[in-house]
């Protein structure tokens, strides 16, 4: 009965939404890594989704924000190519 009951809290907390971090934790983070103020951001709709911003990041910087990422439950995901339309 112990293992059933540890097997669907497992199984649930899975469905758990991540919650926003804040801009301190986010800036906390992109020092860490090597990153500029404002590189990383977490999408507010896509709640699991960690965006770094950042034309050719390192290797270490990718995995840096792919683990923290990942410990907190989100999916790091690269933009290094922005094209913005003219004016």
């Amino acid at each position: 009965m112990r293992r059933l009951l540890a097997l669907t809290v497992l199984a649930l907390s899975g469905c758990v939404a991540p919650r926003i971090h804040t801009e301190a934790e986010l800036n906390t983070v992109t020092r860490q890594c090597g990153l500029a103020l404002g590189e990383l951001i977490q999408d507010e709709e896509q709640k699991k989704l960690l965006l770094a911003i950042r034309q050719t990041p390192t290797p270490e910087q990718r995995v840096c924000v792919a683990r923290w990422a990942r410990r907190n439950g989100l999916k790091a995901v690269f933009v290094d190519n922005l094209q913005f339309p003219a004016s």
